[in-house]
């Protein structure tokens, strides 16, 4: 079994890999600010921007999962301020803090958690993270790359913003959002598959019109809104980040997620 090195280890997808990792024998060592409560793994303090504690959170370790990111959007939704900038302290130049550290230490594999459309997103996060991943690319310690559509939560979030409108105008565009769980399973084979490079995307097992997606959750809730279908073109969709992928699917559907949620989004 391995010992894994995992960067992001407490946020939605962390929290969800953690287990899958520990679960399958491996020992996880989790890069982070300041240690956490969970006695099941190795707590290293360290900071991505800053590369401060990298080298010594690397000792040992064989795989490392880069699955840290910092999307304002994600923490807090939507802002004017995103369609400009986008920060860049943890992406990029925690990314390439960490593949100079893993070439010291000797690290056999680097797993870079992506999203599906990078390279077709207008979004500043998008060119941040895309940018993160094509140092990885480039990098000399044995790589892969795994790419995601976007995350149930992500949805929910979203969404979660037009509650108080009574008409909801959203594009017929198909996606395939995924669950965090799905994609930390497929995380967590590629530790001992022995395969590196980029690996099939991944994304939900329901590919239909995001304002499908949007009904059902309206729906979850047992909210009184109408949808309003708004088809659009394909380059524009993508540039909106509404990808799918066919290559990879997960199990859990996203009415099945919202069942999960019991209403809470």
């Amino acid at each position: 079994m391995s010992k894994i090195l995992v960067t992001g280890g407490t946020g939605h997808l962390g929290r969800d890999l953690v287990p899958a990792l520990t679960g399958a024998g491996h020992a996880v060592r989790l890069l982070a600010r300041k240690a956490g409560q969970h006695s099941s793994v190795e707590w290293a303090p360290g900071n991505l921007a800053t590369g401060d504690g990298i080298d010594e959170a690397l000792r040992g370790v064989d795989t490392v999962i880069h699955a840290a990111t910092l999307s304002p959007i994600a923490r807090r939704g939507m802002r004017l301020v995103d369609f400009f900038s986008s920060p860049s302290s943890v992406d990029v130049d925690g990314t390439r803090h960490l593949l100079a550290a893993a070439e010291r230490s000797g690290v056999s594999h680097f797993i870079f958690v992506s999203i599906v459309g990078l390279e077709f997103s207008t979004l500043p996060y998008s060119r941040v993270k895309l940018a993160g991943e094509r140092l990885v690319r480039k990098s000399s310690v044995p790589w892969s790359v795994i790419a995601a559509t976007p995350f149930y939560y992500l949805l929910a979030q979203m969404l979660g913003g037009l509650k108080w409108l009574p008409v909801w105008p959203l594009p017929t565009s198909p996606s395939n959002p995924v669950d965090t769980r799905d994609v930390a399973k497929y995380l967590a084979e590629a530790v001992t598959d022995g395969k590196c490079g980029v690996r099939p995307a991944i994304g939900g097992p329901d590919t239909m019109p995001f304002s499908d997606f949007a009904r059902q959750y309206r729906d979850a809730l047992g909210l009184r809104r109408l949808v309003l279908p708004l088809p659009i073109g394909r380059k524009m969709s993508l540039k909106m980040g509404l990808v799918e992928t066919a290559e990879r699917l997960g199990e859990r559907n996203w009415k099945a997620w919202l069942c999960e949620q019991g209403g809470r989004q």
